[in-house]
């Protein structure tokens, strides 16, 4: 925690004025190896020096900001100016999609140069055009014989192996490190139990306890540390990225996989789905009350560390594991 608010106030110092992402990308994915500060300690960091009044939020759409309490009004004004049409820019909808397309693609295109996985997901256009307009998509089936996905939600790839049966693959290219209580995990895992599928997560970060809580579980996670934008939008990734504004380094452009996403798709995913399935089957009745809702969090994370070490599962649950809180 010391740490964590040493850093929030040099980074602030300097920045004067930061989203909760740009304070994450410089602390969390920057710096120092022994100095990279989690978000959820981040967050705890941050809060605690909002009650002490040593740093102020500005809400702005929904939006804070955050500022030192000594900063001048009028340094607030020209680095809000110079940051939020930025942030504004990567918030418009009709950018995210195309934007959640760009990595969804770049899965594609490794899963498309592979004979091992049998796969459902189709872009249908993709030499139609360039990625200033959303490409169409053949999206995977909803149902499998007589299971089904409540709600006709899909992943964004089904893929079959010849071992390990099915496989829901969901890719999330946003900026939010993905812990286990987040929404699109549950959802994720509610999918997955939905048509008896090993779960595949790809996102540009994942918590060391999301690892730690569902890898035993049978969810195969893959960090991309990148966060893709649309080669038609080249222009804003690069201001996204300059470190006196948004500050986000990893921001990349284009929909081709790199080698690092081809090898996990094509070499070790096939060779690890065996014994995921197998953890699945284990622990598919505890995913599926926790992605369901039927069960919280704390209770799901005890459950899960009882029947990892053999012990009664219906004691009462001590579990305390850390989450994002939002914002």
């Amino acid at each position: 925690m010391h740490i964590a608010r040493r850093r929030l106030l040099n980074v602030l110092s300097t920045h004067t004025l930061a989203l909760g992402r740009t304070l994450e990308q410089k602390i969390a994915d920057a710096g120092p190896y022994n100095q990279r500060i989690d978000p959820h300690v981040l967050t705890q960091a941050r809060n605690a020096l909002e009650r002490e009044g040593r740093l102020l939020r500005l809400p702005r759409a929904n939006t804070p900001w955050f500022h030192l309490s000594t900063v001048a009004p009028a340094e607030l004004t020209q680095r809000l100016a110079a940051q939020e049409p930025i942030h504004r820019a990567t918030q418009d909808q009709r950018f995210t999609r195309r934007m959640g397309q760009t990595l969804e693609i770049a899965v594609y295109r490794a899963l498309r140069d592979q004979a091992v996985l049998e796969y459902f997901g189709h872009f249908l256009d993709l030499e139609g055009h360039d990625d200033s307009q959303p490409y169409q998509k053949e999206e995977p089936p909803a149902r499998v014989s007589q299971r089904a996905i409540p709600g006709g939600k899909r992943f964004d790839f089904l893929l079959w192996h010849r071992t390990a049966g099915w496989t829901g693959v969901e890719v999330k290219n946003v900026r939010e490190w993905l812990y286990p209580d987040r929404t699109e995990v549950k959802d994720m895992l509610a999918k997955a139990c939905a048509l008896d599928a090993v779960p595949v997560l790809i996102a540009r970060r994942i918590p060391f306890v999301t690892f730690k809580l569902l890898y035993p579980c049978g969810l195969v996670i893959w960090q991309t540390y990148r966060q893709r934008y649309p080669a038609a939008d080249q222009a804003l990734a690069a201001l996204a990225a300059d470190k006196r504004l948004l500050g986000y380094f990893d921001s990349r452009v284009g929909n081709e996989p790199d080698t690092h996403l081809r090898r996990f798709l094509q070499q070790n995913l096939p060779d690890v789905l065996p014994r995921a399935r197998e953890r699945f089957e284990v622990y598919k009745d505890l995913l599926e009350a926790y992605g369901t809702g039927h069960m919280s969090y704390p209770a799901f994370a005890a459950r899960v560390r009882r029947r990892q070490s053999g012990a009664p599962e219906d004691e009462a649950y001590d579990a305390e594991a850390p989450r994002e809180e939002d914002g």
